[in-house]
């Protein structure tokens, strides 16, 4: 089963699990600079953490842009990969940020572009590197 918790309290234990999975995924695995991976927003977004089977093993996070709401760091284990997890945490914002109307995007690692178009997003602009990865922007087409 998969539940998905926003995070409110950056000084928690869920918050340390949460920036846990993220350096694994973003620093260990991907290989982005640690510098990179926290950076001066984490006090201003809203943080989620998903669970499978009460095990901790997704986190992901949007804040308010001056372009919309911007959703970020996705970063689901490797083990609980393809088990929907990215799905729950994504339908979660998702279901936060809806009722604001305003535009809700994200600059999407290109080996995600078909998790996000498979989920509503559609690719808008070039492609372009973010800490050395290529990315592209997409936006939520809610139509």
């Amino acid at each position: 089963m998969i539940t998905v918790k926003k995070i409110i309290d950056l000084k928690s234990e869920e918050a340390l699990q949460l920036f846990s999975i993220r350096h694994k995924v973003f620093v260990l695995e991907q290989k982005v600079d640690h510098k990179l991976e926290h950076d001066s927003n984490e006090d201003t977004s809203f943080h989620y953490l998903a669970y499978f089977n009460q095990t901790p093993c997704g986190a992901a996070r949007y804040r308010l842009t001056n372009n919309g709401i911007k959703l970020e760091r996705f970063a689901v284990l490797a083990a609980y990969r393809n088990k929907s997890v990215g799905v729950a945490l994504l339908k979660k914002i998702l279901e936060d940020c809806l009722s604001s109307n305003k535009k809700i995007y994200l600059h999407a690692q290109i080996s995600a572009y078909n998790f996000y178009h498979k989920n509503g997003f559609i690719e808008v602009g070039e492609h372009f590197y973010e800490a050395g990865i290529e990315h592209v922007e997409m936006i939520y087409n809610n139509n």
